[in-house]
C-alpha cells in the first residue's frame, strides 16, 4: 500500500430513501451549481455519507448521470477530505454542473461544505412586517 493510499479519506453512500428524507431534517446549503443537504449524525467516529439526486427537469438520463458522475469524481478527488465524520450530505445538482469548470465546480463544493450554518431567524423577528 503506498502513502497515497493511505491518506486517502473513505466516504460512504446513502443509498435508501429513508437516508436522503433523514437528511433534508438538516441544514441547507445553497449553491451556484447546486443545493447541499447537511446533518449531523452525533456519532463523530464513523465516516461521513454522500448522496446525490439530480431530478428530471433537469435533462434526459445521459445528462442526468453525466451530472451525477461529475459530482462524484468531484467528491472523490477532492472534496471528500474536507467532509466531516458523523456527518450526511445529499448533493443536489443543478443545470449548471454539466457546464461549469471541473475545477470551479471542485471549489464550489469544497465550499459548501467548509460553510458555516447560518442562525435561523426566531419566530417573533421571522416577519418583518410590523
Amino acid at each position: 500500500m503506498t502513502t497515497d493510499q493511505k491518506n486517502k479519506k473513505t466516504v460512504g453512500r446513502l443509498k435508501s430513501r429513508p437516508q436522503f428524507l433523514a437528511v433534508r431534517e438538516g441544514e441547507s446549503r445553497r449553491g451556484r451549481t447546486f443545493l447541499m443537504e447537511v446533518l449531523d449524525r452525533k456519532t463523530p467516529e464513523e465516516p461521513p455519507r454522500v448522496g446525490f439526486t439530480v431530478t428530471k427537469k433537469h435533462g434526459n438520463a445521459v445528462e442526468r448521470n453525466r451530472m451525477r458522475r461529475r459530482l462524484k469524481e468531484a467528491v472523490r478527488q477532492s472534496a471528500g477530505f474536507a467532509m466531516h465524520n458523523g456527518h450526511d450530505y445529499v448533493i443536489v445538482a443543478r443545470r449548471d454542473v454539466l457546464t461549469v469548470p471541473f475545477a470551479d465546480m471542485t471549489a464550489q463544493l469544497i465550499e459548501r461544505i467548509a460553510a458555516k450554518p447560518k442562525h435561523k431567524r426566531s419566530e417573533e423577528t421571522r416577519s418583518r412586517k410590523a
